[in-house]
C-alpha cells in the first residue's frame, strides 16, 4: 500500500465544494455515467456538509454529508480518484464524517448503493461499506429502478 500524507479538510464555499465534485465525479464515470445524477450530486453538494482529501492544494477524493431525519445522516456522495483507490482514503472520509456526524449528535448513518450482485464495480463499492461497519437495512427496487436495486446500509453512531 502506498503512503501519502491527506488531508481531511471542510469545505464551507458552495462554489468550491461544487467545483470539487465536479472535478472528481467526472473522473468517475463508472460509477457516475448517468449525466443527469451526476449534476444533481454536483449542485445538490453546495448545501451539504463536504469533506475534501487534500495533498497541497490537489484533491483526491471528496465526502458529503446530507441530514435526512432529525437522528440520521446519509452519505450522500462519495468519490475518490481512481489513482488513490485502495490506499485507505476512502475510509479516511468515511473516518472523518462519522466524527462530524457523531460531534453533531446524530444516532445514525445511512447510506445508499447498488445491491450486491448486480455490478462488479459496485460489488467493490458494498464491501467497503461493509468493511467499515454498515449493515444491510434494505433493498428497494423502486428507487433506481429494477436493473439498479437500491441497498441501504445503516450503522449506529451511538
Amino acid at each position: 500500500m502506498a503512503t501519502f500524507c491527506q488531508k481531511i479538510e471542510q469545505i464551507k464555499d458552495p462554489a468550491t465544494k461544487q467545483a470539487i465534485a465536479r472535478k472528481i465525479l467526472e473522473g468517475l464515470r463508472d460509477w457516475f455515467e448517468v449525466d443527469e445524477s451526476r449534476e444533481k450530486y454536483i449542485s445538490d453538494c453546495a448545501d451539504w456538509t463536504f469533506l475534501a482529501a487534500k495533498e497541497k492544494d490537489e484533491c483526491s477524493g471528496f465526502l458529503c454529508l446530507k441530514e435526512t431525519g432529525k437522528d440520521t445522516v446519509e452519505i450522500a456522495v462519495m468519490g475518490v480518484k481512481k489513482e488513490f483507490h485502495r490506499m485507505g482514503l476512502g475510509r479516511k472520509l468515511f473516518e472523518a464524517a462519522k466524527k462530524i456526524a457523531t460531534e453533531k449528535g446524530y444516532s445514525f448513518m445511512q447510506v445508499k448503493t447498488v445491491q450486491m450482485g448486480v455490478y462488479p464495480d459496485y460489488d467493490i463499492t458494498n464491501r467497503f461499506y461493509q468493511s467499515c461497519g454498515f449493515k444491510e437495512l434494505e433493498v428497494i427496487k423502486e428507487i433506481w429502478g429494477k436493473e439498479n436495486p437500491c441497498q441501504i446500509y445503516v450503522m449506529s453512531l451511538t
